[in-house]
């Protein structure tokens, strides 16, 4: 016989488990997931990462789908220059990115022979390597990988095609309210360059700030059912690496 009231009981204690969950994922912190290339070698196709959501306050985008409970920003507290970030993109407020805070609002962002300039000053980069490879999409590519020093003395690894392809742009005057993005994967990503489909980012749209790698896999190594494959495929080097 089908007891109700135990049935009742395992159904109140799934809902107050959602919400539970969905306060948790909507305040403090969630996972994410990493599908493309554009933030390598920081981040790589297959790390999944947590995002705390407390970082600059709350919009509507710090909840599922986005309700349009309130306007504006609550609690708002201002990223800082070189913060890896989630955001949901402009052109639909929707789609999750994850870039490398560049510009804040006033700021002047140009690229001259492939040097970034960011208000008139050359951002200073550093070789490291002159023979690394890394991937782009699909496919793997050779880069030169740099150190990057931010005018607030973040410092923070990207990666540049040896043929430069990204070499001079207009300056990018990043409006109020707003921030400017790059990708560390300089010539594979779309990211604030990009002006129709990225472009500047309002305050309102971001999620929070990447903290750090909670598990790593490589899905070039093994597929599904291919369990004896699996120990090789996960990268245990990079559990629990903060990101920077």
């Amino acid at each position: 016989m089908i007891n109700k009231k135990s049935i009742i009981e395992n159904l109140k204690t799934l809902i107050y488990a959602l919400i539970i969950a969905i306060i948790i994922r909507s305040l403090l912190i969630q996972p994410f997931y990493i599908p493309s290339s554009s933030m390598e070698p920081t981040l790589l196709v297959g790390d999944r990462l947590f995002v705390t959501k407390y970082s600059y306050g709350y919009s509507k985008h710090s909840f599922p789908f986005s309700p349009p409970f309130f306007d504006n920003r609550l609690m708002f507290s201002k990223p800082k220059r070189g913060d890896v970030v989630v955001f949901k993109t402009p052109a639909d407020n929707r789609t999750d990115y994850i870039k490398r805070l560049i510009g804040l609002p006033g700021d002047k962002i140009q690229f001259i022979n492939s040097n970034l300039y960011l208000n008139n000053s050359e951002i200073i980069k550093s070789k490291i390597s002159n023979n690394d490879k890394i991937y782009c999409g699909d496919e793997i590519i050779d880069v030169l990988t740099f150190e990057e020093k931010l005018p607030n003395k973040k410092i923070f690894t990207s990666v540049y095609l040896k043929d430069f392809t990204y070499q001079n742009s207009d300056i990018f005057t990043v409006p109020q309210d707003h921030y400017f993005f790059l990708g560390d994967n300089r010539d594979c990503s779309k990211d604030s360059r990009f002006l129709s489909s990225v472009g500047y980012v309002h305050k309102d749209n971001l999620v929070g700030k990447a903290q750090f790698i909670f598990f790593s896999s490589d899905k070039t190594i093994g597929r599904l059912f291919e369990l004896w494959k699996l120990h090789k495929s996960i990268r245990f080097e990079r559990f629990f690496q903060k990101i920077y």
